[in-house]
């Protein structure tokens, strides 16, 4: 069979535009969601990142379309890059949605028949987004919206299967992938000294660094540090002493800090999707004692097991947060759960396995020589 061509849609977001920018092999493509591994296999890859920013009409045009999505109940997205893409996403073979931001508007632009190629949407939160649409019409809408894809890949199986929920018959196939981490790049450093006691990174909305600050003003003798997007930090209020808080880390910076951590704290809100796993499997793949909130994202599907692997509090729970740090800093087992949390990585959620994953189901969009 020949090479497929593959249209990549990305979120418009300054770290992914650098990340474009960045030399093949730069660990900032790790933020591209297997461009590169995809690109040794197809026989094309483009993006709506091509050119500098979308032209003026498709920011009018997307200004218009989303006023009238939200203003009767239903949830838009950036249609300014995926109007601008229309010519190059209908000449490539299958089109990957990797974000929700531009995968709403692609599944609505496919069902009014402008976006004309098969469609593989990655869904990171969609339920939570599905959750906010007004009235059973709009509703319909948009399952009869999503129905018009491909297929639909989610990180969390409590996501695929809420998704399936909402959908309902006759809907495409709902995968659960796991994310993947490139063992390599993230590795043991026992080389570098651990001086940051409690380490705490995410881009992710649904991060509760308010849990953690609250930790920290009763634990003035350790040394916290939060890695935040920028408008996410202006958000914290009294913020202890003992805290650092930085933005706009590179992955490199990332992944230094997660090697001078004694623990990682992941203290997340409860949702469907898989918020913080990217950085509970980096610090895994880093032996790292990682405390991680026991969302429904990452109770079934990613070989957790509390006290062997990493540890696992119920949402929202600061006592029994603050009580699992207390156990894991500065003790003994912490590197007997650094050690199996590596080999767990290593043997079940490798980069190579999700990118692998990643392909077939876009191989399997492929349209028949006849369509």
């Amino acid at each position: 069979m020949a090479p497929l061509t593959v249209f990549y849609a990305f979120r418009d977001a300054p770290e992914r535009r650098a990340a474009l920018r960045s030399p093949t092999g730069a660990l900032d493509r790790y933020r591209l969601f297997g461009l590169d591994e995809l690109g040794k296999r197809a026989n094309g890859i483009h993006h709506n990142h091509e050119t500098s920013a979308p032209p003026a009409c498709a920011r009018a045009a997307s200004r218009a379309l989303n006023a009238a999505v939200y203003g009767t109940g239903g949830y838009g997205g950036d249609f300014a890059t995926v109007l601008a893409s229309l010519r190059r996403l209908n000449g490539a073979d299958v089109v990957l949605s990797t974000v929700d931001t531009v995968g709403l508007p692609l599944v609505l632009l496919r069902r009014a028949g402008l976006v004309r190629r098969p469609l593989v949407y990655v869904s990171i939160g969609l339920p939570e987004r599905l959750a906010q649409l007004r009235g059973e019409r709009m509703k319909r809408l948009y399952a009869e919206a999503l129905r018009c894809t491909h297929a639909i890949v989610a990180y969390a199986k409590s996501e695929a299967d809420e998704l399936r929920r909402f959908i309902g018959a006759g809907g495409p196939t709902v995968t659960f992938v796991p994310f993947g981490v490139d063992v390599h790049a993230f590795r043991p450093a026992p080389e570098v000294k651990a001086d940051i006691d409690v380490l705490s990174i995410g881009a992710d909305p649904r991060r509760d660094f308010e849990l953690l600050l609250r930790i920290a003003s009763r634990r003035r003798e350790r040394s916290f540090h939060i890695v935040a997007r920028p408008e996410h930090a202006r958000t914290l209020r009294d913020v202890p002493g003992n805290v650092t808080v930085e933005t706009d880390l590179s992955l490199e910076e990332v992944r230094d800090r997660l090697a001078r951590a004694q623990v990682v704290a992941l203290p997340v809100r409860d949702n469907s999707y898989s918020g913080g796993t990217t950085l509970l499997l980096q610090a895994m793949a880093m032996a790292r004692p990682v405390v991680v909130s026991r969302t429904a994202a990452v109770a079934d599907g990613y070989g957790l097991e509390d006290g062997v692997n990493c540890r696992l509090v119920p949402p929202g729970d600061a006592e029994a947060f603050e009580r699992a740090l207390d156990e894991e800093t500065g003790a003994d087992a912490a590197s007997s759960i650094g050690t199996r949390a590596r080999e767990t990585v290593e043997r079940g959620f490798s980069w190579e396995r999700y990118t692998n994953a990643l392909w077939e189901i876009v191989r399997s969009a492929r349209p028949s020589p006849s369509g």
